[in-house]
């Protein structure tokens, strides 16, 4: 059986750690790169950086910031926030990382996901997917629906039909965060999470309201997902990346145990 991922999540804004709910209120906690190389020596599998106002405010992602996380950790380490083309992708792999999230860009210009699977093969795309619950319409018959420029525009796009998209334009990997549970600490959107692990064949992320390991457990039984986000459990030194491991493998769930 495949080994499950724990994957600490920095928020950067003007090169500083960042974390808020429902991503409104942030605050500045740290340092990003000396927090990377902390969750790399901690046991991290992954770890995912976010220029998070790249998009919104249409500009290029800090390279500089991943460049110094690069050259602190030797785990996969995935970037987005303000990539909108293949150049972009291409900066960002000859930084230091191994993987691109794409997200507002490639929801305005879906070609961006095969483009990239193309330039640099699937397993380097990941596409975020920032997804906020809504009423059932004909439109939106999941009551998922997409939300681009961090949670700050709706688009009127099923998510369950957008996931199927992204896999068939190309993407390696969905990144599935729930602006609802973002933050909250209240635990992962599971039904949302289920429904796109069992709609693609891809493996899928679940991100947003982690509080607990036992959150972490749900998300990769009940939501069926590959790997859980983290961010303010560990951020706020609520629980180590070790203790989060060894409740999930005490619960039987596969992990890569580190000492």
């Amino acid at each position: 059986m495949l080994t499950k991922r724990v994957i600490p999540c920095l928020d950067v804004r003007n090169g500083r750690l960042t974390k808020g709910v429902k991503f409104v209120g942030n605050e500045d906690i740290g340092d990003p790169v000396e927090t990377a190389r902390q969750y790399y020596e901690a046991g991290a599998d992954e770890i995912v950086f976010y220029d998070i106002t790249a998009s919104a405010e249409a500009r290029g992602i800090f390279l500089d910031v991943v460049e110094k996380v690069a050259s602190e950790i030797f785990i996969p380490f995935s970037v987005g926030g303000g990539i909108s083309t293949v150049q972009d992708m291409r900066a960002v792999l000859l930084a230091g990382a191994e993987k691109i999230s794409v997200n507002s860009a490639a929801v305005k210009h879906p070609e961006i996901i095969s483009q990239g699977a193309d330039a640099f093969g699937s397993q380097a795309i990941v596409v975020g997917m920032d997804v906020k619950r809504v009423p059932v319409t004909p439109e939106i018959p999941s009551g998922y629906e997409i939300v681009i420029h961090g949670g700050r525009k709706a688009m009127g796009i099923d998510a369950i039909e957008w996931a199927k998209r992204c896999e068939a334009l190309g993407a390696g990997e969905l990144c599935v965060n729930s602006i609802d549970a973002d933050g909250t600490k209240d635990g992962y959107e599971l039904t949302l999470t289920r429904l796109i692990c069992d709609a693609v064949r891809i493996p899928v992320i679940a991100s947003g309201g982690a509080g607990s390991p036992q959150h972490m457990v749900d998300a990769v039984t009940e939501g069926r997902a590959s790997a859980a986000l983290i961010a303010s459990i560990v951020h706020y030194g609520e629980y180590t990346i070790g203790q989060l491991k060894q409740y999930m493998a005490d619960r039987g769930v596969p992990v890569r145990l580190t000492w």
